[in-house]
C-alpha cells in the first residue's frame, strides 16, 4: 500500500505539467487556472470499527437515519502528511455545535488515499483526551476523553517532537496535545478574545468563529493562529492573525490583519508556505450550484502596499479547476462546491492536497438529498510557490 500510494503521488504531481491542452507556464507571480490531477473519496457512511454511539441529539438528514451504532469518520478540518505516504485528518467538534457533540469523540484519524483506485482507506487513528485533569472546567465524560461538547477542534500542526497544536473555537484556545493524544497542559486563551461557549467573559466573537487557521513557521519556532470571524469593534470583513511562542506557551506582541473579500465570506484553513506567506482558505456559507466563492489565497504578511493588511494572490478557484482527463467522472471544469473546505497541505512546490469537511450528515453540496462524501483532491498550479524547503519536506 506504502509504495502504491508514493508512486501515486508522485505521477499525480507531474500529471499537469503535460496535460493537453493546458495553458502556458505564466509568468512568476501569476497564478491561472489551476488542474486538478487527482481525486478520491471516503464515503460518507464510514464509521470508526467497534467505537461507541453517536449522533443521539441530531435529526435524520439527507436520507441517513440517526442515531449511529459507532463514530462517524467525518468533518475533516486539517490534514498533516506522514513520512509513510499516509495522512493524519482532524475531525471537528461532530456536529456543529456544543448542544448537540456531547456523544462525538474528538479523533485524529489517519488515511490512506488510492489515486489510482479512487478510494480513501481509514488505517487508524488516535482520540484526544485529557487524562492529567489540564482542563479546568467540567468536561463531558468522567474517563476525560474530549468530545465535540467540549472542545471544536478545527486546526492542526505537529512539532519535530511529535506533539500536536489544535485550535478551537469554543474558546478560542490553543490546545497542545503529545504525540498520543493526550492534552499536555491547561488551553491557552485568547487574549480578550471571547466565544459565546466560553464562560469567562462577554463574547465579542460569533460562534464557530474561533481558529480555523493554524500555520507552524518553517523553523517551527512560532504558530499562526487566524480567526475565522471578525472580533467585535475590528473592522467588519477582517480578521486576527496571531503570533504564538509554543515553547513559551504564550502569544508574542505581534499580530496581523487578513482582509476578506466580503463580510459574508470565512477562512476555512491556513498554512505555513514561509516565514512570511501562508495559504489561506476564503469561502462563501453556499454549497452545490449556489456556491461561488471557494478559493486558495496566497497571504503575505509584508503588506506590501502599506494598507494594514495582508496582501492576497489568488492561485487557485475550486469551483474552476481543469480537468481535462475528466478524472473522479466529473467534466471541465470541475468544481469543488462544499459548504465548508478546511484542509490545504502543500505536497511540492506546485501541488496541492485539498479536502472537504462534510459535516455529515447535513452537508450535500456534491448531489442535493445525498450526504457529502469526504473527497480529498488534489491540485496542480500554474506556478511555482517558492515554498521554504523545510515546508515541502514535513
Amino acid at each position: 500500500m506504502r509504495r502504491t500510494l508514493v508512486a501515486g503521488l508522485s505521477l499525480i504531481a507531474g500529471a499537469a505539467l503535460v496535460v493537453p491542452g493546458a495553458q502556458a507556464e505564466p509568468a512568476r507571480g501569476a497564478f491561472g487556472q489551476a488542474a486538478l490531477t487527482g481525486f478520491a473519496a471516503l464515503p460518507a457512511r464510514t464509521f470508526v470499527p467497534a467505537s461507541e454511539p453517536s449522533g443521539a441529539a441530531i435529526s435524520p438528514a439527507n436520507g441517513v437515519a440517526t442515531p449511529f451504532d459507532d463514530q462517524p469518520v467525518q468533518g475533516f478540518s486539517a490534514v498533516l502528511r506522514n513520512a509513510d505516504g499516509t495522512f493524519e485528518a482532524l475531525s471537528d467538534n461532530g456536529y456543529g455545535s456544543k448542544a448537540n457533540s456531547a456523544d462525538f469523540v474528538l479523533r485524529i484519524h489517519r488515511i490512506a488515499p488510492d489515486f489510482a483506485s479512487g478510494a480513501v482507506d481509514v488505517v487508524g487513528g488516535l482520540n484526544l483526551t485529557d487524562p492529567n485533569g489540564h482542563v479546568p472546567f467540567p468536561l463531558t465524560r468522567p474517563d476525560r476523553v474530549l468530545t465535540g461538547a467540549d472542545f471544536d477542534v478545527e486546526s492542526l500542526v505537529r512539532l519535530p517532537d511529535g506533539s500536536y497544536w489544535a485550535g478551537d473555537e469554543f474558546g478560542p484556545y490553543l490546545l497542545h496535545f503529545d504525540r498520543a493524544g493526550r492534552l499536555l497542559a491547561p488551553p491557552v486563551p485568547t487574549p480578550g478574545v471571547f466565544a459565546p461557549e466560553n464562560p469567562s467573559g462577554t463574547p465579542n466573537l460569533g460562534g464557530s468563529k474561533g481558529f480555523e487557521g493554524l500555520a507552524l513557521s518553517p523553523d517551527g519556532k512560532t504558530l499562526n493562529a487566524l480567526l475565522e470571524g471578525t472580533v467585535a469593534g475590528d473592522e467588519p470583513g477582517t480578521l486576527r492573525l496571531y503570533e504564538f511562542d509554543p515553547a513559551a506557551g504564550r502569544y508574542t506582541d505581534t499580530r496581523w490583519t487578513y482582509p476578506l473579500d466580503s463580510t459574508t465570506h470565512a477562512i476555512g484553513e491556513s498554512i505555513a508556505v514561509d516565514r512570511n506567506r501562508l495559504l489561506v482558505i476564503e469561502r462563501d456559507g453556499a454549497q452545490g450550484v449556489d456556491a461561488k466563492v471557494k478559493k486558495i489565497y496566497l497571504a503575505d504578511k509584508r503588506d506590501r502596499d502599506r494598507d494594514g493588511k495582508l496582501d492576497k494572490t489568488l492561485v487557485a478557484d475550486l469551483l474552476d479547476l481543469a480537468n481535462p482527463r475528466g478524472l473522479g467522472g466529473f467534466g471541465s471544469p470541475f468544481r469543488f462546491p462544499f459548504p465548508t473546505i478546511e484542509s490545504v497541505l502543500i505536497l511540492d512546490d506546485r501541488t496541492l492536497a485539498v479536502l472537504n469537511d462534510n459535516n455529515f450528515p447535513f452537508s450535500s453540496g456534491r448531489t442535493p438529498n445525498q450526504p457529502d462524501n469526504n473527497e480529498f483532491i488534489t491540485v496542480k498550479l500554474t506556478d511555482r510557490l517558492h515554498a521554504d524547503p523545510r515546508v515541502l519536506r514535513r
